[in-house]
């Protein structure tokens, strides 16, 4: 079996970076979280990332993260793939969330580079090859060196590739040439990081994508997807162009988290659009414009 066909069956194609829903008070909300998560699955999600950092993982505690894996497992896991994150730029601390994704039932672990404290690419390579030894689950690296401050380097890659169970990239560099020399050079499996250059990606060789605009257009990601499958670019290129509106508005702040959660309570997919500090929830202005956007691409009913 190659890498992609591997990863495929570990991970999906069209992975949605699932929100983690929370009451007024900031309480995560499980039963929120196991019918989006059967929302999602239904508009055509084959996986769903927990605990990354559209899910708030920075301020989401080791406990409300084993409840979070465990309920959307039993709720979706024979549907869909679940993906737990498992970022911290303390290596130990990834370890343990490591460990406990493994113990809930998660399929696959996203493991981001370490953030802040910049750490040489040695650092990184033992950051990285530590969280992965310490379990037995597949792994998809996670590449956004916009919001690390480290890239994972192609050093630093290619002996991650060597790796029996590191099977992907979620790439988030914006970089498309590299990642499409990237891929080839390594045999590992790219999944598109960026909504924006999701068709990109996908003509260059992806064999998916992990979405934020997915929460509220999942259905169009898979038909994406397949289209490029299919060899049907002019259907893929049109989707693209449907979706790059929806896209600015969920992504364009930078704020994925607060605006996916907003446009899911303006769908009535969950009750709340609460986050956590530091996170602000979007004001009245800026649901009006994000309402505004959802009904111009059909989304929302006007």
């Amino acid at each position: 079996m190659t890498r992609n066909a591997e990863a495929l069956a570990t991970f999906g194609s069209v992975l949605v970076a699932m929100v983690t829903p929370m009451d007024p008070d900031g309480r995560v909300d499980i039963d929120a979280a196991c019918a989006l998560a059967e929302r999602l699955v239904d508009d055509g999600a084959n996986g769903l990332v927990l605990n990354g950092t559209t899910g708030e993982s920075p301020t989401t505690h080791q406990p409300e993260k084993d409840a979070l894996v465990r309920a959307v497992v039993d709720a979706v896991g024979d549907r869909a793939r679940i993906v737990a994150g498992a970022g911290s730029n303390d290596t130990q601390h990834a370890v343990r969330i490591a460990r406990s994704a493994e113990r809930t039932g998660a399929h696959g672990l996203l493991v981001v580079s370490p953030y802040y404290n910049r750490p040489s690419q040695e650092g990184v390579y033992r950051h990285i090859r530590s969280i992965t030894d310490s379990v037995d689950l597949p792994v998809m690296l996670y590449d956004i060196p916009g919001r690390t401050g480290v890239a994972i380097g192609d050093g630093v890659l290619d002996r991650l590739a060597e790796h029996d169970r590191v099977l992907a990239v979620k790439d988030a560099t914006g970089n498309v040439p590299a990642g499409f020399t990237r891929m080839r050079r390594t045999g590992l499996a790219f999944y598109s990081g960026d909504d924006a250059l999701n068709l990109a990606w996908l003509t260059h060789g992806a064999v998916g994508v992990v979405s934020v605009a997915g929460h509220v257009v999942a259905g169009a990601c898979a038909e994406m997807v397949a289209s490029i499958s299919a060899g049907d670019l002019p259907r893929a290129q049109d989707l693209s162009v449907e979706l790059a509106p929806v896209c600015e508005a969920l992504l364009g702040t930078g704020q994925g988290a607060v605006y996916a959660k907003a446009a899911l309570e303006l769908l009535g997919a969950i009750p709340h659009r609460s986050v956590r500090s530091p996170l602000v929830e979007a004001d009245e202005t800026e649901l009006a414009d994000l309402a505004d956007a959802l009904r111009a691409a059909g989304i929302l009913a006007a």
